[in-house]
């Protein structure tokens, strides 16, 4: 099947799912996700009118970039981010979803100082409470949520998590469930220097239960690309 077909049919499933789940449609957006993907591929998703892409790698980005950008597309990093990388990734990215830790947090700001710019960014949750991801602990987010009104470089838009991996429902609902909760949470008046506006999670194995828990934006590679060559862990998240 063509990339153009199985974005048509994925975009109409997410739509059936939204109206199940009484949502608004137009409130999920599809974020393709290009790790391994060349760019011949993934400029068939651009011309076939789709422009939100995430990438998980730099060196991927930049190279993805470069032969990408005749074509527009807006970039997302979605990986985690070495805070050496941050020179390297802030001129290609128009957000970053895995805002995870205060050393991060200081170089980022170093660095759009020295630009005169802001970064739109989501703050990542380990929601799983896994020892091998990573992401601040629920229990931490609202604190470290705080600490960002010192560095108005950086504009949070919400929040980011990659459930558990399981063919458990109950159990990566329950994942996505607190994160909604969260969400909702640091939409209080505590926290008027935020924007609670995107909450990123749900990839090809389980959009469907994170439409239904409240997800904006959807990172979805395989179901688009096919299957990579080696398993989601060797990609996201990298070992701590």
């Amino acid at each position: 099947m063509s990339i153009s077909r199985s974005l048509s049919d994925l975009q109409l499933e997410i739509r059936n799912e939204c109206l199940a789940a009484g949502r608004d449609p137009e409130s999920v957006r599809l974020l393709l996700a290009t790790k391994t993907v060349e760019p011949a591929r993934i400029a068939e998703a651009l011309k076939a009118g789709h422009r939100l892409l995430g990438e998980n790698k730099v060196q991927e980005l930049k190279r993805k970039f470069t032969e990408l950008e005749p074509l527009q597309p807006e970039w997302h990093f979605i990986g985690h981010l070495q805070s050496n990388k941050v020179k390297d990734i802030l001129p290609h990215i128009q957000m970053l979803h895995s805002l995870d830790r205060m050393s991060l947090v200081k170089e980022l700001n170093r660095r759009l100082q020295d630009q005169g710019r802001t970064l739109d960014v989501l703050v990542q949750v380990n929601s799983s409470n896994e020892a091998s991801k990573f992401g601040l602990p629920p229990e931490a987010v609202a604190d470290f949520v705080e600490t960002l009104k010192g560095y108005p470089t950086l504009k949070v838009k919400g929040l980011m998590t990659l459930a558990l991996f399981s063919s458990d429902e109950y159990r990566v609902r329950e994942c996505f469930q607190k994160m909604k909760r969260l969400f909702e949470e640091l939409k209080g008046d505590r926290f008027t220097h935020v924007e609670m506006k995107e909450l990123s999670m749900g990839m090809s194995s389980d959009y469907k239960w994170a439409i239904a828990e409240g997800a904006t934006l959807l990172r979805v590679g395989t179901k688009i690309f096919g299957q990579r060559p080696y398993p989601d862990s060797y990609y996201w998240p990298e070992e701590k």
